[in-house]
């Protein structure tokens, strides 16, 4: 789950990151308007954590051209004006989700997790497919009921295919769920990490579409 934290509080923004990455989630952060949309316009989100109260500019109005784009990722927007005429404001303008600052992180992750869930259409936070069961909250696997330990990225990477059972997802599209914009990636990164899945789950439940992606396998073998 790819995040976008949009924050100038220095402090706020290193503990949303920390908090989030050990959630779970893989994260990018912008202190600015401009940095955010430079990040927006080089890759996808799953979400995005937004500041009402920016630098150089408003949340609102990065929010506004964000959804004039056609652009319908689920936006979190964190402000200190909570009273009832903004919270309304920040809705109206196209958030999904509001709440005031100061925050439980927790909170944060609970609400993150509930945005992208519904985005996907699922009513519940379980992810199913065969005899793979994934709980996000928890981050935890099991294989015809049995537990199965799998890194950050491995989960990563698991549920990404999960989210969308059949859909074809080539390398690069499962890098952009795994690392950020800035960070650089070895060639071979992916392929470790789908070898290490099949190890532990099974060689019938990823399967390489030649020069084009990975996907789970549609057979039933």
């Amino acid at each position: 789950m790819r995040i976008l934290v949009v924050e100038d509080d220095a402090i706020l923004l290193d503990g949303l990151q920390v908090g989030l990455n050990l959630s779970g989630f893989t994260v990018e952060i912008a202190a600015c308007y401009a940095d955010a949309e430079t990040a927006l316009r080089a890759g996808e989100f799953d979400a995005i954590v937004l500041d009402q109260m920016l630098p150089d500019g408003s949340g609102l109005d990065l929010l506004g051209s964000l959804r004039q784009r056609g652009n319908t990722v689920p936006v979190l927007l964190l402000t200190a004006r909570d009273t009832v005429v903004d919270r309304i404001t920040g809705l109206d303008a196209g958030a999904d989700d509001y709440l005031g600052k100061p925050f439980d992180l927790d909170e944060v992750v609970a609400r993150l997790r509930a945005l992208i869930r519904r985005a996907a259409g699922r009513a519940t936070e379980t992810i199913a497919w065969r005899d793979i069961v994934i709980e996000p909250a928890s981050m935890t696997v099991r294989k015809s009921g049995d537990q199965v330990r799998l890194s950050r990225r491995e989960f990563s990477i698991l549920k990404v295919l999960m989210d969308r059972p059949g859909q074809i997802l080539s390398k690069r599209q499962l890098e952009e769920k795994l690392y950020g914009w800035q960070e650089d990636v070895e060639s071979n990164t992916v392929e470790v990490h789908i070898h290490h899945l099949r190890a532990k789950l099974g060689n019938h439940v990823i399967e390489t579409v030649r020069g084009i992606g990975y996907r789970l396998y549609e057979d039933a073998s």
